[in-house]
C-alpha cells in the first residue's frame, strides 16, 4: 500500500509543487487548501498523471479547529491512513515595529503557528493509531534569525521551531518524527513577490533591484528553489531519516549555518 501525504497549503505555488513531487515519488496525496478551487486544480493535474484514485482535494482553513478536524477525517476516510503531514500554510506582513498592525500580528501567529499546531495535533491521532508517521513544517530562516520589519512572521516561525521540538518529544514513542525545514528566500514565490514593494521601501532601492540584494546575501549566490525544498523534504519523510527527529534543517544556501 502506497503512503499517504497530506499537504496543507497545497493548492498553489510551493505547495502545489510539493504535492506533484510527492505524487511522483509514489505517495497518494491529499491536497488541502483554504482556496477550494486551487486545491481541486492541483488535484486534477495530479490525477491526469497518476490516476484519480491516488489524489483528493479538500478545502480547509488551517486556523479553524473544526475545519482541521473535518479535513483530517476526510483524508482518513478516503485513504485510511496519513503517513506524512506537510504544513505549508503561511503568511507575512512587512512593517517596522512602530507601525506593525495588531491584526497583522494576530494573523501571522494564527496561520504560521496555530494552524501548524492544529494540523499536527489532528494528524498525529491518525499516526499514533498506525504507530508511525512524519510531520514536516515548512518554516523559514526567519525562524532562526530575526527579520527586519518582519516581527510577526519571525516570532511565529521561531515558535514553530519550539513546537516542532516539543512534538518530536511527545511523539517519539509512537514512531513519529517531526521536523521544520528552514527555507531561504523563495524569490519567485508569490509571497516574496508580493512583498517586493515593502522590501524596496525598507531598503531604499527600486523594486527591480530587491532580488539581487537578497541573492548577494547567500554564499551559494542564488535563491531557494522549489526543487531544493522537495529534495530535502523527501529525505526527511523517508525511512532513511528514521533516526532523525526534532530538527530544524537549513535550506538557505549557507546564509544560515546553525
Amino acid at each position: 500500500m502506497s503512503k499517504v501525504a497530506l499537504v496543507v497549503g497545497g493548492g498553489k505555488s510551493l505547495g502545489a509543487f510539493l504535492c506533484k513531487g510527492l505524487a511522483e515519488a509514489g505517495y497518494r496525496v491529499a491536497v488541502a487548501d483554504m482556496d477550494a478551487d486551487s486545491a481541486k486544480l492541483t488535484a486534477s493535474e495530479i490525477a491526469e498523471v497518476h490516476g484519480a484514485e491516488n489524489v483528493m482535494a479538500v478545502q480547509a482553513n488551517a486556523t479553524q479547529e473544526a475545519d482541521v478536524q473535518r479535513m483530517v477525517g476526510a483524508v482518513d476516510d478516503r485513504f485510511g491512513r496519513i503517513d506524512l503531514l506537510v504544513y505549508n500554510a503561511g503568511t507575512a506582513t512587512a512593517a517596522k515595529i512602530d507601525q506593525f498592525p495588531l491584526d497583522a500580528w494576530y494573523r501571522s501567529i494564527e496561520v504560521n503557528l496555530t494552524g501548524y499546531f492544529l494540523c499536527a495535533r489532528e494528524a498525529s491521532k491518525v499516526m499514533i493509531r498506525q504507530n508511525g508517521g512524519r510531520i514536516i513544517q515548512i518554516n523559514s530562516k526567519s525562524g532562526k534569525v530575526g527579520s527586519k520589519h518582519n516581527s510577526g512572521y519571525s516570532a511565529a516561525k521561531f515558535g514553530g521551531v519550539g513546537l516542532t521540538q516539543s512534538l518530536a518529544l511527545d511523539l517519539a514513542e509512537h514512531n513519529i518524527t517531526v521536523h521544520s525545514l528552514m527555507l531561504g528566500n523563495l524569490l519567485k514565490s508569490p509571497m516574496f513577490q508580493s512583498l517586493l514593494p515593502q522590501y524596496a521601501k525598507k531598503l531604499g532601492i527600486p523594486e527591480d533591484q530587491v532580488e539581487q540584494v537578497y541573492i548577494d546575501k547567500v554564499p551559494l549566490k542564488r535563491g531557494c528553489d522549489f526543487q531544493d525544498v522537495l529534495n530535502v523534504l523527501k529525505f526527511y519523510a523517508s525511512d532513511e531519516a528514521s533516526y532523525c527527529t526534532g530538527q530544524s534543517i537549513n535550506i538557505t544556501g549557507g546564509q544560515v549555518m546553525f
